[in-house]
């Protein structure tokens, strides 16, 4: 993997694969991250966002993994708003449920009325905030997934949103699910996701707003996985936290990650961060 992430190909402007990692002022979480573009003949559509900031005497850890689709404008646009617009939000420290839903849906609003180009092209989005390593807030739009860790054992921190599972939603809103073309279910026959940023042309038949979930951080909770489909599609859950777990350098984790989703003929854009919660 390390020779595949050294090759660094540019592609559409942009470096095809990169690797990372960075840690907590003190140490005590650190993290890693890999990005491997896909074999689709298009640009790299994946973004991330992976770092440690100070805010108001807290410190925040600040993971997300934007899936791209149609260009790379909204996940190039999320990357850029979508967290600090959560922490903007005046009622972030008292309601953090309410101010991260409120910022996915005014990001939303603000990519489809931007200009009439950014709305075309949409985007999936997994967030993850770390709030002083004892409170974890996680909240996704699409099929990009979190996976934490608790003595060993996945524990889903996020909904896969699938136009299978949310049919009635899509008929409701005058859309409809179709297998055509192809063999993956999709809203009219175009998006393989039911709710997402940006798809102006979809935007009718899809929802915006995000599942939340929140956990405790304590000695039982290890890892915490961001991932794009690229990566989940091929493996589970389990496998995947099996797979980090194996590997204290979390930057090697992810790649490792990364790596084994290709060697499992995965065709999409593979982005992975891997959060070690515990040194």
């Amino acid at each position: 993997m390390d020779n595949l992430c050294c090759l660094n190909a540019i592609v559409g402007g942009r470096s095809s694969c990169s690797s990372g990692k960075g840690r907590s002022h003190n140490g005590a979480v650190k993290y890693g991250f890999a990005l491997l573009k896909g074999k689709a003949n298009h640009p790299m559509e994946d973004y991330h966002v992976a770092k440690f900031t100070q805010l108001q005497g807290h410190e925040l850890g600040l993971f997300a993994i934007y899936d791209g689709h149609l260009g790379d404008s909204v996940p190039a646009y999320l990357q850029k708003h979508l967290l600090p617009n959560i922490l903007k939000d005046e009622e972030f420290w008292t309601d953090p449920n309410r101010s991260i839903f409120k910022a996915y849906e005014k990001t939303d609003q603000a990519i489809l009325s931007h200009s009439p180009d950014l709305g075309r092209g949409g985007s999936t989005a997994v967030t993850a905030i770390l709030i002083d390593g004892r409170k974890l807030w996680v909240a996704n739009v699409g099929d990009s997934r979190a996976v934490l860790s608790k003595n060993g054992q996945a524990m889903q921190m996020s909904i896969d949103h699938e136009p299978s599972t949310e049919r009635g939603s899509i008929e409701n809103r005058g859309g409809f699910v179709s297998n055509l073309p192809g063999d993956v279910a999709r809203v009219n026959g175009q998006l393989a996701v039911s709710r997402a940023f940006g798809d102006k042309n979809l935007k009718l038949h899809l929802r915006s707003d995000p599942d939340i979930q929140n956990a405790d951080i304590n000695s039982n909770t290890d890892l915490l996985i961001l991932a794009s489909d690229g990566l989940w599609k091929v493996m589970s859950n389990q496998e995947a936290v099996d797979i980090a777990k194996k590997t204290k350098d979390p930057q090697r984790a992810a790649k490792k990650l990364a790596s084994e989703a290709l060697n499992r003929d995965s065709k999409d854009d593979i982005s992975c961060i891997v959060v070690r919660l515990k040194g």
